[in-house]
């Protein structure tokens, strides 16, 4: 079984080329300078001989977003629309990355996988709207995973951030009033291949860490791990921190479905963050 990744430099996708090579899978890995998604026959090209196609390529800036709708749609819509169907076409299995973006944020319980999308950003209405085509150019296979926070050791994240504010400043303040799921890229990865690997069924999977906090209370978290004291991150709420695109305040997504067919979730945002924190906040130290 062959794979292809796109968006394969990013944080995501460098952890499942990674992924795929401890575990001996023939993977072709592609990055943004590598594949345009906006080019058909380049992304014919690339599809081609691939059993597996997994799309960790999207526009991820929330707040540019807003001012450049476009641009969004091309990668996020369009651009995954085109790749899901080309794989389709080419016997591929089309595997979708998306995001707790597009619900709401106003629920009070997780989001199942079958709760209704109420995108509240251009970003979360771009993703939604890539994840409408993939079952409408593929209803009979694909897979979309949706996950939400994450963080790793091979890009920009907010665990690697707060290390960096808490050092510079000696305090930082950090919202209390958005709750979810930080989620490390590696378990991510884990579980899209074991997804595949189980043959799952197709449609929706939720993808982060068990439990939930705030970006508060996982600062706390992160400034202990980095060796500073965690009374230096000082709670705050989302008036303080103005930004183009609306944040959802509850970003926790639930996991009946993977326990339903026998997928193991991945475990705690805790237990996770223990494992992760060495590695990812030793990329920053390092710098």
């Amino acid at each position: 079984m062959t794979w292809l990744v796109t968006g394969a430099q990013g944080m995501l996708g460098t952890d499942v080329c990674a992924t795929l090579t401890e575990r001996g899978i023939e993977h072709t890995a592609a990055g943004r300078h590598d594949l345009d998604l906006t080019d058909e026959a380049a992304v014919a090209r690339a599809v081609a001989g691939h059993d597996v196609v997994v799309n960790c390529a999207a526009w991820t800036d929330v707040d540019l977003a807003e001012s450049h709708l476009a641009e969004a749609i091309a990668v996020n819509e369009v651009g995954a629309a085109r790749l899901a169907r080309l794989a389709h076409d080419a016997g591929a299995l089309p595997v979708q990355v998306s995001t707790d973006y597009v619900f709401d944020g106003e629920a009070r319980s997780p989001y199942d996988e079958d709760a209704p999308v109420r995108p509240r950003t251009v970003y979360g209405r771009t993703k939604a709207a890539g994840e409408l085509s993939l079952r409408m150019v593929a209803p009979e296979r694909h897979l979309v995973v949706r996950t939400a926070w994450l963080y790793g050791a091979h890009g920009s994240c907010f665990p690697r951030t707060i290390a960096r504010l808490a050092r510079e400043r000696g305090t930082v303040d950090v919202v209390e009033d958005q709750v979810g799921q930080p989620t490390w890229t590696k378990d991510v990865a884990d579980l899209v291949v074991r997804l595949v690997q189980a043959d799952a069924p197709t449609g929706i999977w939720h993808a982060t860490s068990g439990g939930e906090t705030s970006w508060f209370g996982f600062a706390r978290e992160v400034v202990a791990a980095a060796g500073l004291s965690p009374d230096i991150v000082r709670p705050t709420d989302s008036t303080a921190f103005p930004r183009p695109a609306a944040r959802p305040a509850y970003s926790v997504l639930g996991h009946d479905r993977l326990r339903e067919h026998g997928i193991d979730p991945i475990g705690p945002w805790q237990d996770r963050w223990t494992v992760a924190a060495s590695e990812v906040l030793g990329v920053d130290q390092a710098e």
